[in-house]
């Protein structure tokens, strides 16, 4: 047979725990020494915030600001902060810049109203009565006219100094009455991957002007592929830095800027894929401003110029490279000149229509990009280059000095 509890005699029965009546008593003491502590606390501001008991007529008001809870005592939170600090200061630098278009219809191509585009800008200099403002030149392609919106609203005409497609960057000039100030300069070489980013843009249109998103600097030094005639070929790489700050249409041409507030990149472009999220791109500030220096003082950028027409060698089927170009089996890279212009450095050079260029200054060309990086990056007009190709199977050597356009 056995045994239960309800037949257990008294003096077996669990007894009722002793802890429970001093811990209520521990409590109700603490929460009165805390509350007599609590007015010593504030005057010593040792609170994370600020706490202010008025009487009924201050707490009404403070109830009307939003700072205040029902009960007359209200909270102040400081919600300043670095990046809200910086937002501040450099927010009136971006601009939105207005391309606007006229329609043509017909025939004989009438205009047929107006198309306004809108992306965003920078402005990184003022001279006198003149501000200086960077912005992508896909911003500005086929501008009739061009309009900045400032951060309260009011439209400024500008004029377009000039841009360049290789680089994507385009500089506008405007009167600066209504312009207060211009971005400080940073330094991008000294970006470290992981440091915080914020952009600062006009995504989507000029309703969303000033919009501001944080993020870090994910990578330095990426090279994305450029097809500018739209043959699917690769024409050129942009070196952009990368960023998980979100940039979307509207914020290109916007400030990219570090938590001290300078400028480090234009916001450029976004890698728009359905499988890939929170990569933004942007021009390193110090490859952007010799650039900008340039079309701000001669409306172009003055690059050295060869006087060739050329492709890769990889546009060509390989059918070719041993029957009508005689190269050695060992060579797979180069670039073809398709045509040589008369009087140009590379004419006076002795280069030669399907000749293949595999080497410059002793640095392997294995397509026209490296071609056009070697020339644009590396050389500058009055230089001497050295030029290694092969013709008719033979490896030969040439010099030229390079010129203008």
């Amino acid at each position: 047979m056995g045994y239960y509890d309800d037949h257990a005699p008294e003096r077996n029965r669990r007894r009722k725990p002793r802890w429970i009546g001093p811990t209520i008593l521990g409590v109700i003491l603490g929460i009165f020494i805390v509350f007599l502590a609590l007015p010593s606390l504030i005057r010593g501001n040792l609170m994370p915030y600020d706490v202010t008991i008025g009487d009924e007529e201050d707490a009404q008001v403070e109830r009307e600001s939003g700072t205040t809870s029902g009960d007359g005592q209200t909270v102040n939170v400081d919600v300043t902060t670095q990046i809200t600090e910086v937002v501040s200061d450099v927010q009136n630098t971006v601009v939105g810049v207005v391309n606007i278009s006229q329609r043509q219809s017909g025939f004989f191509e009438q205009s047929s109203g107006t198309q306004q585009q809108t992306g965003s800008g920078v402005i990184y200099k003022l001279d006198g009565d003149t501000a200086y403002v960077v912005t992508n030149n896909h911003v500005i392609e086929g501008a009739d006219e061009i309009e900045l919106s400032l951060m309260d609203g009011t439209r400024v005409e500008a004029e377009l100094l000039g841009g360049d497609q290789f680089t994507d960057l385009a500089v506008l000039s405007a009167n600066a009455a209504n312009i207060e100030k211009a971005i400080e300069i940073g330094d991008s070489s000294q970006v470290k991957v992981g440091e915080p980013a914020i952009a600062i843009g006009n995504p989507l249109g000029l309703q969303f002007a000033g919009s501001v998103t944080k993020g870090i600097i994910s990578g330095k030094q990426r090279a994305i592929p450029q097809d500018f005639n739209g043959d699917g070929l690769a024409d050129w790489q942009a070196e952009v830095m990368q960023t998980d700050a979100a940039i979307n249409p509207g914020n290109s041409g916007g400030a990219l800027v570090n938590i001290e507030g300078q400028l480090i990149g234009i916001n450029s472009m976004k890698i728009a894929q359905s499988s890939v999220e929170g990569i933004g791109l942007a021009i390193p500030i110090n490859q952007a401003m010799p650039i900008i220096e340039d079309i701000e003082q001669d409306g172009e950028v003055t690059r050295p110029y060869m006087g060739v027409s050329a492709y890769s060698l990889s546009e060509v089927p390989s059918t070719y490279w041993d029957t009508e170009l005689n190269l050695p089996a060992e060579v797979e890279t180069g670039v073809i000149v398709e045509s040589v212009q008369p009087t140009t450095p590379a004419d006076q050079a002795g280069l030669e229509r399907y000749d293949v260029i595999v080497e410059m200054d002793g640095e392997q060309i294995n397509d026209i990009i490296d071609l056009r990086k070697h020339l644009y990056n590396q050389k500058a007009v009055g230089d001497e280059m050295t030029v290694s190709f092969y013709r008719n199977g033979e490896l030969q050597e040439t010099t030229m000095t390079l010129s203008t356009q």
